[in-house]
């Protein structure tokens, strides 16, 4: 087949556009002839959840997934009774960006908390931490955190320690949402364990599309009962792939030679640089640190406009507030291009 669209149109739009990192489709290949064991008895899911427990410790087991919304719910649902209900913050992709999954998929309730940069505090968590033992209010017993958060700000392993603490405390568990974990980790230049088993994390979604993967997340719990069931439900929850080789390979070839923490740390420096570009032009305002691979601006009116004839990305709300999104294969002179047609926008 031909190709139906032009490999040289990049876009600021997410992480999601961007195409398979050239060493996961050479995994994907690898994994290719022959016959091997379906759903997961494989050599590669083995060696995968040997892969997992060196970066998040010996207790870690793994179970590879579709995509990030099936790991958030199928992983919730593991976590706690039918009766249990998920704080988590306003702004999260549980609860912004995943329809009704949650409910209708997953029938979790959620108790939301306003948290302006994204992040959750123990002290924001027990504005809905309570009610423990009332039939007539749904049991909150999991915390969900965003890493890096919707705002794409950054929680400091000391942060979440005092969540875990406080979290089980309650005796409530701690699930993070790791759809970019990595770009946490380039960020705050450190290793994935320290920002989650190590912080008290009990389950983690381990993100992979957004960061080079063709498609796949992954479960990884952190903790010995974390879960109950995870076998069961992921096959219920349509999230049991067959080939589920072709996962495990990717994920492999992310972690083995540490191209996760290279593709994270390329994104967070093209934000970086896009952020310190839109800083130099008079009218545009940045609405967040950047922490991550993410940028948050507010461009004088028309300036989105006339940027996106070049560049795709999304507007985040209705007060001009754009967020562009620098990804794996994110080029200097991408960045430049964009912050040249913003430039004369503006002036």
């Amino acid at each position: 087949m031909n190709s139906l669209h032009s490999p040289d149109v990049l876009s600021f739009a997410s992480d999601n556009y961007a195409g398979a990192h050239p060493q996961i489709l050479a995994a994907v290949a690898a994994a290719n002839g022959g016959h091997v064991a379906a759903y997961g008895y494989d050599i590669y899911t083995e060696k995968l959840q040997q892969l997992m427990r060196s970066h998040f410790g010996e207790q870690a087991q793994c179970w590879p997934v579709f995509n990030g919304t099936g790991a958030n719910v199928l992983g919730l649902q593991a976590m706690m009774p039918r009766w249990g209900a998920v704080i988590c913050a306003n702004s999260a992709h549980l609860n912004t960006d995943e329809n009704g999954a949650p409910q209708i998929t997953g029938g979790l309730k959620l108790w939301l908390v306003d948290a302006p940069d994204g992040k959750l505090t123990p002290e924001l968590i027990a504005r809905q931490a309570w009610g423990f033992g009332s039939e007539h209010r749904a049991q909150p017993l999991v915390v969900s955190i965003s890493q890096t958060t919707e705002c794409g700000t950054c929680y400091t392993a000391e942060e979440i320690r005092a969540i875990a603490d406080y979290a089980h405390s309650l005796g409530m568990k701690l699930h993070m949402d790791g759809a970019r974990i990595a770009n946490a980790a380039a960020y705050l230049d450190t290793d994935l364990r320290s920002i989650s088993s190590d912080a008290g994390v009990d389950l983690l979604s381990f993100g992979g599309t957004k960061n080079g993967l063709l498609f796949g997340e992954c479960l990884v719990a952190l903790s010995p009962d974390a879960v109950a069931g995870m076998a069961h439900l992921r096959k219920i929850n349509l999230q049991l792939a067959s080939k589920m080789r072709f996962i495990s390979a990717q994920f492999i070839a992310l972690l083995e030679h540490d191209l996760w923490l290279e593709n994270a740390r390329h994104s967070n420096r093209m934000a970086v640089k896009l952020a310190e570009g839109l800083q130099q032009i008079e009218g545009v305002q940045l609405l967040h640190p950047v922490q991550s691979n993410a940028v948050f601006a507010r461009l004088p009116e028309g300036v989105a406009d006339k940027a996106r004839a070049q560049f795709a990305f999304y507007d985040w709300d209705q007060s001009g507030t754009v967020r562009l999104m620098c990804s794996f294969d994110t080029q200097p002179a991408h960045v430049d291009a964009l912050l040249d047609i913003i430039r004369k926008a503006c002036a």
